[in-house]
C-alpha cells in the first residue's frame, strides 16, 4: 500500500540503502544520513505537490519495505519533459509482485489523477529484475532514448541505460500531459537511481 512516510520508516529505510544487493545498480550505498535526508525530501515533496515517491507497506503487516512514484528527473536528458516513475523495495519484499503491484498503482495515478499521457522508467540495461516490472506494466523500450546516465562515473559499466515509455491508452500520440510540472525525482533516481 502506498502511503505517506512516516518516522519509523527512516530505519528500514537506511538499511534498504546500505544493502549492497538493493544499491547494486545505483552509483552508491548511502549512508544513514544520507538516508534520512533523502527520505526527508520525498515526504516533503508529498506533502508540498501531493503526489512524488511514496512509501510502500506491506497490506498485511503495515511494514515499511520501500517506495515508489513519480517524479520529474533532475538531469538534462533528450527525452524531457518527461514523468519518471521508480520504486526501491527491500530485499525481502523480491519476488512477490509488490514492486509491480505498488508501480502499477503509481501509474494509475499518473494517468488518473494527474491525467499525464505517458510515463517514462530510466533502467541500467543490465538490471534485468527492474525491466521485468516494467515489461509486466506494459511498458515498451525506446532504444531511440538510450543514454549515459550522468549520475555515474565515465568508466561505470552501470551508466548505461535504457528509456521504457507507457502510454495512456486513450492518450493522443504526440500528447505528453502535463510531463513538466510536480516533484522532482531524487537524484540519481532514474534507472538505477529508483529502481
Amino acid at each position: 500500500m502506498l502511503r505517506p512516510w512516516r518516522e519509523e520508516d527512516l530505519a528500514p529505510f537506511a538499511a534498504l540503502n546500505a544493502d549492497p544487493e538493493v544499491m547494486r545498480y545505483f552509483p552508491k550505498r548511502l549512508r544513514r544520513e544520507e538516508s534520512d535526508a533523502m527520505a526527508a525530501r520525498l515526504a516533503a515533496a508529498v506533502e508540498r505537490d501531493g503526489w512524488g515517491m511514496w512509501a510502500v507497506a506491506r497490506r498485511d503487516s503495515g511494514d515499511f519495505i520501500g517506495f515508489t512514484g513519480a517524479g520529474v528527473p533532475r538531469f538534462d536528458l533528450p527525452f524531457l519533459p518527461a514523468v519518471e516513475i521508480g520504486w526501491r523495495l527491500s530485499r525481502t519484499s523480491w519476488g512477490h509482485g509488490l514492486a509491480t503491484e505498488a508501480a502499477r498503482a503509481t501509474v494509475d495515478h499518473c494517468f488518473g489523477v494527474l491525467g499525464l499521457a505517458e510515463v517514462v522508467a530510466l533502467v541500467s540495461v543490465t538490471n534485468d529484475r527492474s525491466r521485468a516490472v516494467m515489461r509486466r506494466l506494459g511498458m515498451e523500450r525506446d532504444p531511440a532514448g538510450d543514454f549515459e546516465h550522468p549520475a555515474y562515473d565515465p568508466q561505470d559499466p552501470l551508466r548505461f541505460h535504457a528509456l521504457y515509455r507507457l502510454r495512456r491508452p486513450d492518450a493522443a500520440r504526440g500528447d505528453r500531459g502535463d510531463a513538466d510540472r510536480g516533484p522532482q525525482a531524487e537524484d540519481g533516481a532514474g534507472g538505477a537511481p529508483l529502481t
